[in-house]
């Protein structure tokens, strides 16, 4: 793939990636508390899978690593979420 692709890549991962903070800010606003929904850990992952994609484009070990780290962090709450609605 080219450059321009691949900075596409980076900057919707960082798009993505940043509307999880939107989605809670908005969320904790509207309940007057702080909350967490469940769509922040779906973009979490989709931001953090597309920077990883860019990152391994760009070799850049220490990015690789806080990214996949943390991709590994959200799907383990999307896992508990919906582990925790099949049980309820």
């Amino acid at each position: 793939m080219n450059t321009n692709l691949w900075l596409l890549v980076g900057f919707l991962g960082q798009i993505m990636f940043s509307m999880r903070f939107l989605i809670q800010w908005l969320a904790s606003e509207k309940r007057k508390k702080s909350i967490v929904p469940v769509s922040f850990w779906y973009f979490s992952i989709a931001g953090g899978v597309l920077l990883l994609s860019y990152s391994i484009f760009r070799k850049d070990p220490v990015f690789m690593l806080g990214q996949s780290v943390g991709v590994i962090i959200y799907s383990r709450n999307l896992y508990l979420i919906h582990k925790k609605h099949q049980v309820d």
